[in-house]
């Protein structure tokens, strides 16, 4: 429950944020251009019954405009008025047009008030990755520098890779470091240069592996490659009954040899798919029975444990970072801003790239909605991990809200560049009808992707 709250707050927090500068770039635009606005709110505020739906609100002295918050956290919305939007005001529209309306400026003016909350999102994922770099630095540890080299699955093996190899980088440049990005660019690469027993060597690949099969795949397409080595034993476990001890090698589960921590974990994931379709006692008990091989110096022995319910032996291997020695550059805050940008648009290159995936069965289903979102989060608070997923976030909706979709930023700015090009404005009838077309699609997408959320959880996904 904890782990939840926690995880909900930063989510929260996040979303807040974004929306808020999000209609706020709106909102500024409108001022510069002296749009009137009627309503700035966070969250929206459907009324129930007598109830406007405003858990708070307040308008200044002289202002035409009522802040507030709403009872509905999806997001938040900027009321401009003589515009159609999400709230369907009509009445409004069928009034004289004013001066001070949306509808009364030039093209361009209303095409710089659609775009400001895109804007500001983008320009505001590159400034918080520039502040990250600024303030943490970007620490990671070089591929080329793990030299244990990686653990591939039957998939990355049957393309030529074999445990052990040290990764080096492919015809487009060395490999940073392990991250998605790594997959990004063997998915797309023709060939792999990689080091095996201590000589280069390159892998000749298709140049059009399936990405999101890469990710999805389990085990993984590749990961590194970390000893069976214990880094550490957990009190009152199988683990500590067994007299294991850190420094102890594991080298078989029930007679299944292991030669990486890789491989131990693959074998526990077999044991729990068994455990998965055991109907007794009896049966569960069977599966939590193992035998343990493991090496001491020289000396080798054997353990009989009995599993815990969840399948651990209770310890805990090696991480990387205590495995190799991460490299941290610093950035003064000048330098910050280039990299910043750099980074933020090579996460916004990678996403754009891989949204042709959403196009397929496997696509569609690996869609999240809230829940997936909040998941991203880590279990723990964390500035460095908060800032990075806002960063992320902000990128993603900058993207998602340009989309050239009616009630999204993007069908404002599609109808209002056809306007410019043409010199003709779409009629009023045509784009209410646009923006409840647009809204249902929205809404439609927002309930596919949250019901995925609930069919991962119930585990039918």
């Amino acid at each position: 429950m904890e782990i939840f709250l926690i995880r909900l707050i930063q989510f929260m927090l996040a979303i807040s944020l974004l929306v808020l500068l999000h209609e706020g770039g709106h909102f500024f635009f409108s001022k510069l251009f002296g749009v009137r606005v009627d309503k700035f709110y966070l969250f929206f505020d459907p009324s129930i019954w007598k109830w406007d739906g405003s858990i708070f609100k307040f308008k200044p002295k002289g202002s035409d405009t009522q802040y507030g918050v709403g009872w509905l956290p999806l997001g938040g919305y900027c009321k401009i008025a003589g515009m159609i939007d999400e709230s369907f005001d009509t009445e409004q529209m069928k009034q004289p047009q004013q001066p001070w309306e949306f509808r009364s400026k030039p093209a361009w003016q209303r095409l710089l008030i659609m775009i400001g909350g895109v804007l500001v999102n983008f320009l505001l994922a590159l400034f918080i990755y520039a502040m990250i770099l600024f303030h943490w630095g970007d620490t990671y540890i070089p591929l080329k520098d793990m030299t244990q080299g990686m653990k591939f699955n039957a998939e990355a093996k049957s393309y030529g890779f074999q445990d052990g190899d040290i990764l080096i980088g492919t015809e487009e440049g060395e490999f940073k470091d392990f991250s998605a990005d790594l997959f990004r660019q063997i998915s797309e690469a023709h060939r792999v240069d990689i080091v095996r027993d201590g000589k280069p060597m390159s892998i000749s690949l298709p140049g059009d592996i399936n990405l999101l099969g890469m990710l999805k795949a389990d085990p993984a397409f590749v990961r590194p490659l970390i000893p069976a080595v214990i880094d550490s034993i957990v009190a009152d476990t199988p683990a500590a009954a067994a007299g294991l001890q850190k420094g102890d090698r594991i080298l078989a589960i029930n007679g299944k040899a292991v030669d990486s921590y890789n491989e131990y974990t693959n074998q526990i994931a077999r044991l729990s798919d068994v455990m998965a379709v055991a109907t007794t006692h009896e049966d569960s008990m069977k599966v939590r029975q193992a035998t343990i091989v493991f090496a001491r110096g020289e000396q080798t022995d054997t353990a009989d444990v009995v599993l815990t319910p969840e399948l651990t032996l209770g310890f805990y291997g090696q991480s990387l970072t205590k495995i190799y020695k991460p490299v941290t550059i610093e950035y003064g805050f000048l330098e910050s801003i280039p990299a910043g940008i750099k980074y933020g648009w090579n996460v916004l290159a990678g996403y754009v790239d891989d949204m042709k995936y959403i196009f397929t069965a496997d696509g569609a289903k690996s869609l999240g909605g809230f829940g997936a979102i909040g998941s991203l989060f880590p279990p723990m608070w964390d500035w460095y991990m908060f800032w990075k997923m806002t960063a992320f976030l902000s990128i993603i909706l900058a993207f998602m809200n340009i989309l050239p979709i009616p009630a999204l930023d993007g069908g404002h700015v599609l109808f209002l560049v056809y306007e410019m090009i043409t010199r003709r404005k779409p009629s009023e009838q045509f784009m209410i009808r646009a923006e409840y077309v647009g809204f249902g699609i929205l809404i439609l997408l927002m309930v596919f992707a949250n019901l995925n959320d609930i069919l991962r959880w119930l585990g039918y996904m």
